[in-house]
């Protein structure tokens, strides 16, 4: 076989594996995943139980950048301490060291016998957990498929001039080794296919013990990197565990670099050559959680000085719960994504509140404030919608996808109920605030009336996107068709005061009728949280029309009103 079919076969052993891995996390994500949170979250009142709990996640997600991500988010909302943060990762580090000895061991029959169970568990269930698990064990046989294909096609370029001629230089400097590992494993966002690629390699001589020993190193050290660049964004809170997770990998690597030598005598005396790789990945980080896990209050103080907490308007604007990690359970993904939601609506509720305030008192510092919450409302849709967006990329069954559009259409009506306060109520009260102008007592009555009903409509409407509840629905419309009427009176009402000549009725008329009008507007995206719900339980009709008259084409919603 000439070298390029092997570097070819090589090359295809590595992908697989890398296949392998993700389909492993995201299977037992999705099968176990919630589990798995509630296990992190209670695990964590002290460092030891920590660490036990980022060994024990880790091993069965073979992913330390997965767990990693599950800590960031819970360090960001203030469920865990940064101490206990620190620990989960330096247990993390460990866990993944579990897998590769796993999968290093000589059981080929173990990958055929997994491939045959997970095809057979995936294509018996439509959805749910049987597909999950199954999707796991096929994910489990093609790692070692990929292991037993990897060896295959490296055993030939133990003795190729070529391939000897390249590894030559990097046997030499190991500190360029350790830097070529570490940008593989950041770019594969896995340090175990990386470690497992190296042992295959180094398991049938390919690769020098001493270089094989250097990219291990290296591979621990992008380990690190996978986690910060992944939490980019993210308060300083949710970021320090990873921070201190790639400070202390970088120290430990910076302590072995020139204990090379001596580091690999002592491996080969302990283990066989052919286990070189993964011992080394175990003793590296054993040996970084003995040396450390005394030490993480001065890490997370050094961490908290680095990246110190930054209180400004924009963290102010940040999501606090949309947690990354969640993406592969996108039940937990979607509880997540809602109750975001529920804080742009509080958000939008003080807006709705303080709009009508100002109308009241003409407080100009405070009509410029709910303009400032618009920014926020902005911000913080953005962020729902591109969590969401990057949520759609994963599987989901029929009940998940109905929620992810409802989620997703009531996030999106809530921003369009900012911009309604912002660009229109404002605008209005500027103009009052200018000209001096006052509502007559009646007006101004029938407004606060008109603005209480909205509101407490807003608070029903978030009932009704979170209970999903039919009756809370039929509730919320009748309230549209009630808010309807309310309108008609309150015109009018104020058609009545013009007739008699009423001075402040007269100035302020244009404004009071717009007011009433953009409230309305603002009740009728409150009220289209209703018709997903109502249209499952086949109570709405396709046409206002009476009986008899033609409908018209369209998705069979009400139009608003």
């Amino acid at each position: 076989m000439n070298a390029t079919a092997l570097v070819i076969d090589l090359l295809g052993g590595i992908a697989l594996l890398l296949w392998g891995v993700r389909m492993v996390r995201t299977g037992m994500t999705r099968a176990f995943g919630a589990r798995l949170r509630r296990v992190l979250g209670h695990a964590t009142r002290n460092r030891f139980t920590a660490f036990g709990a980022g060994i024990g996640v880790t091993a069965l997600l073979q992913s330390a950048t997965a767990t990693a991500l599950l800590v960031a988010s819970f360090a960001g909302r203030g469920l865990i301490g940064a101490t206990a943060a620190l620990a989960v990762m330096l247990g993390a580090d460990l866990g993944t060291t579990l897998a590769a000895q796993l999968f290093s061991l000589n059981l080929h029959w173990v990958g055929p016998l997994a491939l045959v169970a997970g095809v057979g568990l995936f294509l018996s269930g439509d959805s749910g957990s049987r597909r999950h698990i199954g999707r796991l064990l096929i994910g489990f046989g093609l790692l070692f498929l990929a292991l037993k294909l990897i060896v295959s096609a490296s055993a030939p370029l133990r003795d190729a001039p070529a391939f000897i001629a390249v590894l030559a230089p990097l046997a030499q400097e190991p500190l360029l080794a350790i830097m070529l590992a570490a940008l593989l494993t950041w770019a594969a966002h896995s340090s175990l296919a990386i470690v497992l690629t190296i042992a295959g390699l180094a398991s049938t001589g390919a690769l020098p013990p001493v270089l094989a020993l250097s990219l291990v190193l290296g591979a621990n050290l992008g380990g690190g990197i996978a986690p910060l660049t992944g939490t980019a964004g993210q308060p300083a809170s949710a970021r320090r565990a990873p921070l201190g997770n790639l400070i202390m990998r970088g120290i430990g690597v910076l302590i072995a670099l020139p204990l090379i030598d001596p580091l690999l005598g002592w491996l080969l005396a302990f283990g066989p050559e052919s286990r070189l790789a993964v011992n080394a990945h175990t003793a590296f980080n054993l040996a970084l959680a003995v040396l450390f896990l005394p030490l993480l209050p001065l890490v997370e103080r050094l961490c908290r000085r680095l990246m110190p907490d930054a209180a400004t308007a924009e963290t102010l604007a940040a999501p606090r719960y949309l947690d990354e990690g969640a993406l592969d359970t996108p039940s937990v993904a979607l509880a997540a994504a809602a109750r975001e939601t529920l804080r742009l609506s509080d958000i939008v509720s003080g807006m709705l509140n303080d709009a009508m305030t100002v109308f009241r008192t003409d407080d100009a510092r405070l009509a410029k404030a709910v303009e400032q919450a618009d920014n926020q409302v902005d911000r913080l849709h953005e962020s729902i919608k591109l969590y969401l967006t990057e949520l759609s990329k994963h599987e989901m069954d029929s009940a998940e996808s109905r929620r992810h559009v409802d989620v997703l259409t009531f996030t999106t009506n809530l921003e369009h109920i900012g911009d309604i306060i912002d660009k229109n109520l404002m605008e209005l009260a500027a103009k009052k605030i200018k000209h001096k102008l006052a509502f007559s007592a009646e007006g101004l009555h029938e407004l606060t009336e008109f603005h209480a009903r909205v509101a407490a409509n807003l608070q029903m409407a978030c009932n009704v996107f979170m209970a999903n509840d039919a009756k809370l629905a039929r509730q919320l419309l009748r309230e549209k068709t009630a808010l309807r009427e309310a309108e008609r009176q309150a015109a009018e009402n104020h058609y009545r005061r013009l007739a008699q000549g009423r001075a402040e009725s007269i100035e302020t008329s244009a404004i009071h009728l717009d007011v009433i009008r953009d409230l309305k507007r603002i009740n009728s995206h409150l009220t289209a949280v209703v018709y997903p719900i109502l249209e499952q339980t086949g109570e709405l009709t396709a046409s206002r029309l009476k009986s008899g008259e033609a409908a018209p084409a369209g998705n069979g919603k009400p139009s608003p009103a």
